[in-house]
């Protein structure tokens, strides 16, 4: 199976970041979304549908989280927004 994800723009507003925390952001964002995906998808996008716009919920950040977590948090939003329901 392959599936081809493209983000085009990712709204990150108040958030503790600087603007060098993009990449590890990225990074775990990707792997997470990799991992997420991995793991198993709705029936519909296993069988080759696609999603031509999404609009992921909303997510809560703790002035603690670093730009992994945060990744991985926007990650488990835009899983859920895919149809699985799980995230």
């Amino acid at each position: 199976m392959s599936i081809h994800l493209h983000i085009d723009r990712l709204v990150l507003e108040g958030l503790p970041l600087s603007p060098t925390d993009g990449p590890l952001l990225q990074a775990a964002l990707e792997s997470e979304l990799t991992r997420l995906m991995g793991d198993g998808l709705s029936p519909e996008l296993a069988e080759g549908a696609a999603v031509p716009r999404l609009k992921a919920k909303g997510i809560e950040v703790a002035p603690s989280d670093g730009p992994e977590a945060i990744g991985r948090k926007i990650a488990g939003s835009v899983y859920g927004g895919l149809g699985d329901g799980r995230a």
